[in-house]
């Protein structure tokens, strides 16, 4: 059986941050799912902070760089894809955006996604979906039913008769994805690499 890839997005600026540690949480439920299905995945981290400079010549100039070009890949090829944004005046952030804006429109089209996103009043929380779901939806991807928003008050907060607390919303959320996951086809290499080609002939076409 192949070993599953999952990449988590993380448009944290701060180092450490809060969207890291929720992506980093999110990604170890998933993870911990799949493992009880004898299922192994390989996990990457992708900090959008440290690819900003990049992400904005290659808005500018059509050229993504190296590490750039190696982060929109392993989105592109993942079986699996953890969002996480943090929320700007009731959105996700620019950085976020920009980057989603570089990955292929085609590229998402029936992958699981997870989305997920940080900030420091409760009040944001309903970004999640009337911000990161549409976008999500408009690039076809699968988006599992549960997201998960963390406000500075959630970490550490067991919740309460009403509400569950966020290490249960990790774990529900983390394991819908893994089981999107788990139920997805095998990926066909030489399928990949034939639309791949037919997108660089498009490209080619509309220059």
């Amino acid at each position: 059986m192949e070993q599953l890839k999952l990449v988590a997005v993380s448009a944290g600026l701060s180092s450490p941050s809060s969207t890291r540690l929720l992506a980093d949480r999110l990604a170890e439920a998933a993870q911990e799912r799949l493992a009880e299905q004898d299922r192994k995945v390989e996990v990457e981290v992708i900090e959008l902070r440290d690819l900003a400079t990049a992400i904005a010549n290659n808005l500018v100039t059509g050229f993504p760089s190296p590490p750039l070009g190696a982060a929109i890949d392993a989105v592109t090829k993942a079986d699996g894809v953890i969002a996480v944004s943090p929320i700007f005046t009731a959105s996700y952030s620019g950085l976020f955006k920009s980057f989603f804006d570089l990955v292929d429109p085609q590229a998402l089209t029936g992958k699981p996604v997870l989305i997920a996103a940080t900030g420091g009043t409760a009040r944001h929380s309903l970004a999640l979906d009337h911000a990161l779901r549409p976008l999500f939806a408009y690039l076809r991807a699968l988006v599992a039913p549960t997201a998960v928003y963390a406000a500075s008050e959630d970490w550490g907060s067991s919740g309460d008769e009403y509400t569950e607390g966020l290490p249960a919303r990790i774990r529900r959320a983390g394991g819908e994805l893994a089981e999107l996951m788990a139920s997805r086809p095998a990926r066909d290499e030489s399928t990949d690499e034939m639309a791949e080609y037919e997108r660089q002939l498009a490209d080619l076409r509309f220059d």
